[in-house]
């Protein structure tokens, strides 16, 4: 079995639900209808922080609260606190500004350079975005939303949250995604601002590598039964689940859907060792084997986005390390450079949606600490220092990457932008593991 399996089973502990460091209540979760009034594009430079305020009101605090929240973790925008009392509108102001019903002067003074209103609109919404410097509105949108009980709101609220970033950026945000993880030995998922935890397997069984088809509607995970198990495959929406065919013998675990979710490339360990697998999912044949063991062990494998290169792990030179081969299975070379002595195994590869980055956990010192690895320029950048950190899983914009770290003395879920090495926690009462983050959800 592979270090990385025997720790997970080791560490395995009793937790309770995962709320968020300086968060407000918990809503539900899932659906949106959004109405495009207005599109300009907004102008937005790479690596800055444009202000923005969330201009009062009232009504929909709730949503406020939310798309606050939302915007702030997207480490797009220096979200910026009004002084309590701060006038949303200007009296005295005249033409475009007072049409507007927006106080551009006072909010410009705060250095801001976006304005959000979110005011009710029937069975929703309407958010509508201000250009500080033009003093002009420049895109908005009617979302019609769930109740705030029922589920489906909150998800909602997030989907608005990622179209206004899209407004400033071009891309969405994360907000609308969710994150599997291990907790009590029982797979569970999350919303990415830590709320609406929700078990997805029952008591009494152990669940392992969890993993997101491209859609959001799979998740695959190991299920362990007396030191052997089967791949399932859970239906994130229904909760209905299966065993993938010709994973009932030897212990069968990392799973890693395709880009076209077609395949899924897992690990097979048996007496034989461990090698690295692809199953068709629309069946049609027994499972390719990629890897021959040879007395090495082979495993967790993680497609390149273009799904034509498979990332993994191989003991072939002696301590875990990062090799990549074609996704046939040919070309098999070692990947992510070494320096033997002065570092450790490599485990846990994901590569970054864009294909451009791939992160590992790597030992520094009898600790595992996340790396990222330049593909292009072959180059190694070590991102944490601080306590155990490992098992690194990347949001779907490419920035953002999730880990697990006991920096605060028990597992927990970490985030960290790339970009600005700011780090949020997802806490936890007991411990986390195996993080896995969806792409963005319809």
């Amino acid at each position: 079995m592979t270090r990385r399996i025997l720790g997970a089973l080791a560490a395995l502990a009793v937790t309770a639900p995962l709320t968020l460091l300086r968060s407000t209540a918990a809503f539900a979760q899932d659906t949106t209808h959004v109405q495009d009034k207005i599109r300009i594009v907004g102008t937005y430079q790479p690596g800055t922080r444009p202000g923005l305020v969330i201009v009062p009101g009232g009504g929909i605090d709730s949503v406020r609260a939310i798309v606050k929240r939302d915007l702030d973790y997207s480490d797009r925008f220096e979200v910026v606190v009004l002084p309590e009392g701060a006038p949303s509108t200007d009296a005295a102001r005249s033409g475009a500004e007072a049409a507007a019903g927006i106080n551009y002067g006072l909010y410009r003074s705060f250095g801001a350079s976006y304005a959000l209103e979110l005011n009710p609109d029937g069975a929703g919404v309407l958010a509508r975005l201000h250009d500080l410097a033009s003093s002009k509105p420049i895109n908005q949108l009617t979302a019609t939303l769930p109740a705030p009980g029922d589920a489906g709101f909150r998800m909602a609220v997030h989907r608005l949250s990622d179209e206004v970033v899209r407004w400033v950026t071009g891309t969405p945000g994360i907000a609308a995604t969710q994150l599997a993880f291990i907790m009590d030995k029982r797979l569970y998922r999350v919303d990415s601002d830590g709320y609406s935890q929700t078990p997805l397997t029952p008591t009494g069984t152990v669940a392992l590598s969890p993993a997101w088809s491209p859609d959001g509607r799979t998740i695959a995970y190991y299920r362990l039964g007396e030191g052997k198990g089967p791949l399932m495959l859970l239906d994130a929406a229904s909760g209905s689940q299966s065993a993938l065919p010709g994973t009932g013998t030897g212990t069968n675990f990392a799973p890693a859907f395709s880009p076209d979710g077609r395949s899924l490339a897992y690990t097979h360990s048996d007496e034989n060792g461990s090698d690295i697998f692809v199953a068709s999912l629309g069946g049609g044949g027994a499972a390719q084997r990629l890897t021959v063991g040879r007395y090495a062990d082979n495993l967790s494998p993680t497609y390149s986005p273009d799904g034509r290169r498979i990332a993994f792990v191989s003991t072939r030179a002696g301590p875990p390390q990062i090799y990549s081969m074609s996704a046939d299975g040919t070309d098999q070379a070692l990947m992510v450079p070494f320096d033997f002595g002065a570092t450790g195994p490599s485990n846990a590869p994901e590569w970054s949606p864009d294909g451009a980055t791939v992160a590992f956990h790597r030992e520094v010192s009898g600790s595992p600490q996340i790396f990222l690895y330049d593909v292009a320029g072959r180059r190694v950048k070590q991102l944490t220092s601080s306590g155990r950190n490992e098992d690194p899983t990347w949001a779907p914009d490419g920035r953002h990457v999730a880990f697990i770290s006991d920096r605060t003395g028990r597992r927990q879920i970490w985030i960290i932008d790339t970009e600005t090495s700011r780090v949020r926690q997802l806490q936890a009462p007991g411990a986390a593991r195996l993080p896995a983050w969806s792409r963005r959800l319809r």
